[in-house]
């Protein structure tokens, strides 16, 4: 009886391994291929030239503050002095903010942007993955696999032709 039992606990995980059907996909490179994804960086760019743009005109005026400032003569009296470093440093910290605040929007956007981008892929890897019966299906372009065999199965073209893209 223990043989028996000894038998089915080495053999049925063999068995179970056997019928499972495992493939991989290149996520990322699907996404490149997709005209929306190229939409989406159009308007990442754009919008990241616009924040750009705003933080050039932000470091001349403080430039300008500052070269002001570095003008002042000895006899200009500390009042004036003060509140013109109270300027220099009220514009670094509005600079600094609006640092912070573009990079923040820069990455909701391309949250914002991608995210329908995304949910596309996995409905068409579920598709494929449906149709050929498979158990897993690995994204090479986030978790590297180790190692792929000969008979590894990557369903990276097939994901792209059910999505209309080659």
């Amino acid at each position: 009886m223990k043989r028996i039992i000894m038998l089915a606990v080495v053999i049925l995980p063999l068995m179970v391994v056997g019928q499972m059907r495992i493939a991989t996909v290149d996520v990322q490179s699907v996404f490149n291929a997709l005209p929306e994804s190229k939409r989406a960086s159009e308007q990442l760019d754009k919008a990241s030239q616009q924040f750009k743009a705003e933080y050039e005109m932000m470091q001349k005026e403080f430039n300008d503050k500052y070269a002001a400032y570095q003008g002042l003569t000895d006899d200009t009296p500390a009042t004036i002095r003060d509140r013109r470093v109270r300027e220099i440093q009220d514009s670094n910290s509005e600079i600094e903010a609006f640092l912070a605040r573009s990079q923040a929007s820069l990455a909701a956007l391309k949250q914002e942007l991608e995210t329908p981008i995304y949910a596309k892929i996995d409905v068409a890897i579920k598709e494929v993955g449906d149709a050929g019966q498979y158990t897993y299906i690995i994204d090479v372009s986030k978790a590297p696999v180790v190692y792929a065999g000969v008979g590894a199965i990557d369903l990276t073209g097939q994901v792209k032709r059910a999505l209309g893209v080659e």
